[in-house]
C-alpha cells in the first residue's frame, strides 16, 4: 500500500518562506523520478517542479524559477520544496506525486502514485 504524505503548508505573509515536505512508504522510489504539482481556486493542477531519480537534475515552471527548489532524499524516501519570496500567485493546494518513470515531465498523468495535498496560502 503506496502513500504520500506531504506536510509543511499554511498561511505565510508575502515574501515569506515555507519548506514542504513529502514522506512516501510502502514503496521505495529510489528509481523514479518525483514531482511537485498544484492546483488554485478555478485553475488546472499545474506543474511546479520535478526531479530525477538521482536528485542531480531538476525543473521548475518559468513562474516559480529562482524561488522555488526542489530536493529529494533517496533514503529517507522523501521529496522536498523549499519556497522562497512567496507572493500571492503561489496560493493552492500543493501535492507531491511520483513519476512512471527516472525523469520527471509537465503531465500530470505521467504521476501515479499523489499525495492528499496541503494548503499554502500566502497573504499579502
Amino acid at each position: 500500500q503506496v502513500q504520500l504524505v506531504e506536510s509543511g503548508g499554511g498561511l505565510v505573509q508575502a515574501g515569506g518562506s515555507l519548506r514542504l515536505s513529502c514522506a512516501a512508504s510502502g514503496r521505495t522510489f529510489s528509481r523514479r523520478a518525483m514531482g511537485w504539482f498544484r492546483q488554485a481556486p478555478g485553475k488546472e493542477r499545474e506543474f511546479v517542479a520535478g526531479i530525477d531519480w538521482s536528485g542531480v537534475n531538476s525543473y521548475y515552471t518559468v513562474s516559480v524559477k529562482g524561488r522555488f527548489t526542489i530536493s529529494r532524499d533517496n533514503i529517507k524516501n522523501e521529496v522536498y520544496l523549499q519556497m522562497n519570496s512567496l507572493q500571492s500567485e503561489d496560493t493552492a493546494i500543493y501535492y507531491c506525486a511520483i513519476h512512471r518513470s527516472i525523469q520527471p515531465s509537465y503531465t500530470s498523468a505521467s504521476y501515479d502514485y499523489w499525495g492528499q495535498g496541503t494548503q499554502v496560502t500566502v497573504s499579502s
